[in-house]
């Protein structure tokens, strides 16, 4: 074979690849309302930028026919690319090869770039489209998706890990996707869960369709598996371009700076009458921090679930914050088990990859209740605590209302190594509400008094004016400073820039044990 020969060879092989299972399933998948696994990559990834490795791989299975059809690549293409010029390993599972089933060389192929990404400092993206493990393996395809879950743990808090579902995810194989840190799902076409609907069915005999079972919106408001739900393929990717913006290649680096165009010395005079004068009164939180943050930009984590705590991404002065804020509008922003889980995880993500951490302060307390206490509010409760805790990224605090109990402590207080807490004259810092704290301090004068209403009244505004204010708390230097709304921006992009070279750690240890 001459070198002609050999050139024409290659051209061959690279169009049989770039076929995956041909072009009639390349229809049916296109038919489905869906792309290709090359086509979501380009879409994905900067023009040009995308260098495939293991082109030629195919499987080692000889038994079940198998032996028959040995399509190169084996149901997954893996390699390496840019995003907004910053380097990413990828993965996308081809749905045209075998329904993009897991062999032991198709787990080799993605085992491989995540080793890459790990020793590079550099995110992994998976593209997910399986029908799980291929069965024809038997035993040998769970070892390799064992060898995938072993590199996404090992892989957690090193280099950040995107999962974006784009068809089924099933088994086995929802555990790797569980163990990186975002999940995005798409509307209608992506389905997640452990054991599909006929298994359903004929264990618990409860009738349920894919989509109510495992679909983008169960998981985005009901379980809290998905962190972002899109409207189709490209609304997916291109929220995995947003995700990446915010985050630093590795936890060795500090994240991306942008420039902006917002003036750091903006004040906002609309925060300054954004607190109802009724302290039981909602308003949206949501407002607060575009206001406050650069060009009214919010990343919002995990918007459908546990709606009573915001999380997300955002930039101050150029610089990537992950902000934890109550939201007033949503049972009056009370910490119950899903707020605690929520917001302890996206907290000690930010601790993992040095990101800032900006806290909007307006906590009732945890939501009391037989069901909360049976479920474990105590344990669940402390995931927040422990997350705080445990971060020694910069922490800042604006307490902007309530800022109550047990809850006062959890959210980023100067006792757990707040850095800064800032108040608005707003800020009520207390054990409880006026109203419970006299029903206990005064229980016995208001059961003896001629008009207990009055006297409750009377009472509940002497509290309310003696404790539901930040001055006691600032007179003890827990709270740093009282601000006027307006003020907030340029305090926290100032705050931010003092705490650029801030210096912390925690106790050598193995690691400490969250109370999971």
């Amino acid at each position: 074979m001459n070198n002609s020969e050999r050139i024409a060879l290659l051209h061959k092989m690279r169009t049989e690849a770039q076929l995956g299972g041909g072009e009639e399933r390349i229809h049916r998948q296109h038919a489905r309302g869906k792309n290709t696994a090359r086509e979501r990559l380009t879409l994905l990834l900067d023009k040009g930028s995308f260098r495939e490795l293991d082109p030629f791989v195919t499987h080692r299975s000889y038994d079940f026919g198998l032996e028959k059809e040995r399509p190169l690549g084996d149901g997954v293409i893996t390699g390496y690319g840019t995003v907004n010029g910053r380097l990413v390993y990828v993965f996308s599972q081809d749905f045209t090869v075998f329904g993009g089933s897991l062999s032991e060389s198709h787990a080799e192929k993605i085992v491989k770039i995540m080793d890459m990404a790990m020793r590079n400092g550099a995110p992994v993206i998976g593209l997910n489209d399986s029908g799980g493990a291929r069965i024809q393996e038997g035993v040998i395809s769970l070892g390799g998706y064992a060898e995938i879950f072993l590199r996404n743990t090992l892989a957690s808090g090193v280099v950040p890990q995107v999962s974006v579902i784009m068809g089924p995810c099933a088994g086995g194989a929802v555990y790797s996707p569980a163990i990186t840190d975002f999940i995005i799902m798409v509307k209608e076409t992506s389905h997640m869960f452990v054991t599909g609907p006929e298994v359903v069915k004929t264990v618990t005999h409860e009738d349920v369709s894919f989509e109510e079972l495992g679909g983008a919106h169960t998981h985005a408001s009901k379980s809290g598996v998905a962190h972002f739900v899109a409207d189709n393929e490209e609304d997916a990717l291109f929220i995995s371009q947003q995700l990446l913006s915010y985050l630093p290649q590795n936890n060795l680096e500090d994240p991306p700076y942008l420039p902006t165009t917002d003036d750091a010395l903006r004040r906002d005079p609309e925060l300054d009458s954004i607190i109802p004068d009724h302290p039981n009164k909602p308003y949206d939180m949501h407002e607060v921090i575009q206001r406050v943050v650069d060009d009214g930009r919010f990343l919002e984590v995990h918007r459908h679930y546990a709606q009573n705590i915001l999380v997300g991404f955002a930039r101050l002065g150029g610089r990537s914050v992950g902000i934890v804020a109550q939201q007033p509008s949503y049972l009056a922003g009370v910490l119950d088990i899903d707020a605690s889980i929520k917001g302890g995880r996206f907290v000690r993500f930010c601790d993992a990859f040095n990101i800032p951490l900006i806290t909007f302060e307006d906590v009732p307390g945890f939501l009391p209740g037989v069901a909360q206490e049976h479920g474990g509010i105590i344990r669940n409760g402390a995931k927040l605590l422990f997350a705080y805790c445990e971060a020694t990224v910069p922490k800042i605090t604006v307490i902007t209302r309530k800022a109550y109990g047990g809850a006062y402590c959890v959210m980023n207080s100067k006792h757990i190594r707040g850095d800064l807490v800032l108040a608005w004259p707003t800020a009520e810092i207390a054990v409880m509400g006026p109203e419970g704290a006299v029903n206990i301090i005064y229980r016995r004068q208001l059961a003896e008094a001629a008009d207990p209403a009055a006297e409750r009244a009377r009472l509940v505004a002497e509290y309310r004016q003696k404790f539901a204010n930040p001055y006691v708390a600032a007179s003890r230097g827990y709270i740093d400073d009282v601000i006027e709304p307006h003020e907030t921006r340029p305090r926290l992009i100032n705050a931010l820039e003092m705490l650029r070279n801030k210096r912390d750690a925690n106790p050598y240890k193995k690691h400490g044990n969250i109370p999971l």
